[in-house]
């Protein structure tokens, strides 16, 4: 996966948006106020950020060595996941949408209500 199909994938999810909030090298998306994907577009290959579920985080880390703890991150929550070494699409996509969830669940019920996702 490359980065534009990474950041069309992200920016095609309900409230999300993009920014750059802590420099000029780091793509931040967010739904509502929660973060959920990071990317180093100064990385190659390209390394992203991902929330993930701390017991599948580990399980995703012993079967894949593209998959690292989180760069910079809550080594817990967060796994690091280097694009260009062979992880297949599918798997991208399915933990670009666990990260999604875990962030949605994280807000308010007030800011749920507020984007249409309750």
């Amino acid at each position: 996966m490359h980065i534009e199909d990474f950041r069309n994938y992200c920016l095609n999810k309900p409230a999300v948006s993009e920014g750059f909030p802590f420099d000029e090298h780091t793509l931040v998306f967010k739904v509502g106020s929660k973060m959920f994907a990071l990317a180093a577009l100064d990385t190659i290959p390209l390394r992203v950020n991902l929330k993930c579920e701390p017991s599948k985080a580990l399980e995703l880390r012993e079967k894949y060595p593209q998959i690292t703890p989180g760069y910079h991150m809550n080594k817990k929550h967060w796994n690091s996941l280097s694009f260009e070494t062979g992880l297949p699409e599918p798997l991208i996509k399915e933990l670009i949408d666990h990260s999604y969830e875990l962030a949605v669940k994280k807000m308010s019920k007030t800011e749920k209500k507020s984007f249409n996702l309750e």
